[in-house]
């Protein structure tokens, strides 16, 4: 192989992506990969408290609809303010009650409603069962 042999395959060559060699060079922030970086970080967050002990636990057993709610409120606004990730309700399976689980709805519908309330689920049965509920706080 002769220069002109080698000047010829240099022009021919396809010139190089210049953004492919600024990601393999790790110089460029990826977006659709540092979104799925977060999702899956996230993902793995949501599992271990998921997973984890309640930072505080409220019982509301013998309150009222109205009680609770208050008991509610400030016990979601102590909890927030003091950093917790995760609560957890006794309300109680409603086997005391003459037509529905009062309690039980009264804490689903402020959990809906409380714009610092995240994912939430009843307890396992050695936690409570369907008598407690746990709240992730956003």
């Amino acid at each position: 192989m002769d220069f002109g042999d080698i000047l010829d395959k240099w022009e021919r060559r396809k010139p190089p992506n210049l953004m492919e060699a600024l990601l393999n060079e790790g110089n460029v922030y990826d977006k659709d990969n540092a979104a799925e970086n977060v999702k899956l970080r996230h993902s793995a967050d949501r599992r271990r408290l998921r997973s984890r002990k309640p930072d505080d636990v409220l019982d509301i057993h013998g309150l009222t609809r109205d009680q609770a709610w208050l008991s509610l409120d400030s016990f979601f606004e102590r909890g927030r303010s003091s950093g917790f990730e995760k609560l957890r309700i006794i309300h109680g399976k409603g086997n005391h009650s003459k037509d529905e689980a009062v309690l039980r709805k009264t804490v689903l519908d402020f959990i809906e409603q409380c714009q610092f309330a995240g994912e939430s689920g009843y307890e396992k049965a050695s936690g409570g069962g369907s008598g407690a509920t746990w709240v992730l706080l956003k």
